[in-house]
């Protein structure tokens, strides 16, 4: 045990290389493999892109250990990838740990159960956990997440060490209140052949006054081009043909690099790489969307033309209590020009009702701005309170019923704009990225998504998933299209 400690890298990844080796040598020590079998995993991750993005990445160290993907959380690791932006995501994550906890105590005591992500850079979380779940192993935040390789051998030799039946005292728990860089080249497991998520930048510094992100993901981080451009190519190269690229603000990518680089450029470059035939980006804030970055949208034919442009409320009296540093007059303005360059543009957005101190007049400035915009389509949220944001603290909170009369009269607006929009494209051809399919009464029937980034549903042959195909729409049905193919691209 002395001798493997000595020689543990200080630089990264290398480090984390190392106890991918030590861990997979503790597991066979401890007969993890014996009979040709391998210790099984399953992540259940909760939230936003990121953290699926994350989660893959998880998956790659996992594997490089030696452990194997199942679907149940009946397995040898069971890890968790919380958010916290929503209350019903924690809610939802505490219903995991309840079930898997009496799996662990009923079937198998050695299960090892992981706890991340953004709760988990929540003091007051951390604290539940240590203290009502005692059958949880390792507890571990964002800052830290590339860990995982050194804290599942922290546990394995805590285990070996103390010879004991496991329990609580063996546990590991490591939350950083701050990150501690960007760990580039360890393992990933992407979850499809032909669609990927890039990140670009991680944490936000916008500090809206209802969001959490700024204080569970830190401040702005981007990585280096280079970085970003090699795992493009990459990904090419395996074949993928879309790519996503991530951030909790992608207009702000390049702030603090020693780099002349901004998003607009990193988008032009990405769009010279061969196989790359979609580019997506989420998510962007109005506040940081360039003209350049549009003129990149409008020239360059691999980028799709979809612009998530968040409005959360049409009021600019609301705005500013958000702390969304653009008024309806600026967001308005905006949108004019995205029209103006790129006409053909998909708009979607993000709008949050109920927000404190939110008024009728408010609610009805919102309505009339997604009548003016006529989205193609948006994610709505009733506005959820979470602790340790300022908006939390607010002393005019929205009765309930109010909040719900309002999200239906928003809801019923939508859906009319997005009828509208949608309806331009019957009866074109459009091309489609195949993703999925489905089996109805014997025959199958395919999914694809257009560059607007909606689904048409079409009989095809599975063979044809992640490929590029064209449709014919023939109908629509709101968020979706029925169509028939025509060939292949």
């Amino acid at each position: 045990m002395t001798d493997r400690i000595v020689s543990v890298p200080d630089t990264e990844p290398e480090r984390q290389m190392y106890f991918v080796g030590e861990c997979k040598k503790l597991l066979e020590e401890n007969g993890a493999f014996e009979g040709g079998k391998a210790p099984t995993y399953h992540i259940s991750t909760f939230g936003c892109q990121m953290n699926f993005r994350d989660s893959e990445k998880f998956a790659g160290v996992l594997e490089s250990i030696g452990y194997k993907p199942v679907l149940s959380e009946k397995a040898d690791f069971v890890l968790y990838n919380t958010c916290t932006v929503r209350e019903n995501a924690s809610t939802r994550v505490y219903g995991r740990i309840g079930y898997v906890g009496k799996v662990k105590k009923e079937s198998n005591p050695s299960m090892i159960i992981g706890i991340c992500g953004c709760m988990m850079q929540e003091p007051d979380e951390v604290e539940k956990m240590k203290k009502s779940y005692s059958f949880i192993d390792i507890i571990f935040g964002t800052h830290n997440s590339y860990k995982i390789a050194e804290l599942l051998y922290n546990l394995l030799v805590n285990r070996k060490t103390k010879a004991v039946k496991p329990s609580f005292k063996t546990r590991v728990v490591e939350v950083l209140k701050e990150p501690c860089g960007i760990v580039e080249d360890l393992p990933v497991k992407y979850d499809s052949t032909f669609r990927a998520g890039l990140n670009i930048m991680y944490g936000c510094d916008k500090f809206c006054t209802f969001c959490i992100v700024p204080y569970v993901r830190g401040r702005e981080r981007s990585r280096r081009s280079c970085d970003i451009i090699k795992e493009a190519e990459h990904l090419a190269s395996r074949g993928v043909k879309e790519i996503m690229l991530l951030g909790q603000n992608v207009n702000s990518y390049g702030k603090g690099l020693d780099e002349d680089i901004t998003f607009a450029k990193l988008v032009d470059k990405l769009a010279d790489i061969k196989g790359i035939e979609r580019i997506r980006f989420m998510t962007p804030h109005p506040k940081d969307l360039s003209e350049d970055l549009i003129e990149v949208m409008a020239h360059r034919n691999n980028v799709c033309k979809h612009i998530h442009l968040p409005l959360q409320s049409g009021s600019s009296k609301i705005l500013k209590r958000m702390n969304r540093h653009y008024t309806k007059e600026e967001y308005l303005s905006l949108v004019k020009k995205i029209r103006d360059i790129l006409p053909e543009a998909a708009i979607t957005t993000d709008i949050i009702v109920g927000f404190p101190g939110e008024t009728e007049e408010d609610f009805l400035e919102t309505l009339e701005v997604c009548e003016n915009v006529c989205y193609d389509s948006a994610f709505t949220f009733i506005y959820s309170k979470r602790t340790g944001t300022p908006a939390a603290s607010f002393d005019d909170q929205i009765p309930e019923d109010v909040i719900k009369d309002r999200f239906d009269r928003l809801l019923k607006v939508v859906a009319d704009c997005s009828a509208k929009k949608a309806s331009r494209l019957l009866g074109t051809d459009c091309k489609v990225l195949v993703e999925s399919e489905e089996t109805k009464d014997g025959a199958t029937e395919l999914t694809g998504r257009l560059d607007n980034n909606l689904l048409v549903h079409f009989k095809g042959d599975k063979d044809l998933i992640g490929k590029m195909i064209n449709v014919h729409i023939e109908e629509c049905r709101d968020f979706y299209y029925i169509g028939k193919m025509i060939q292949s691209v």
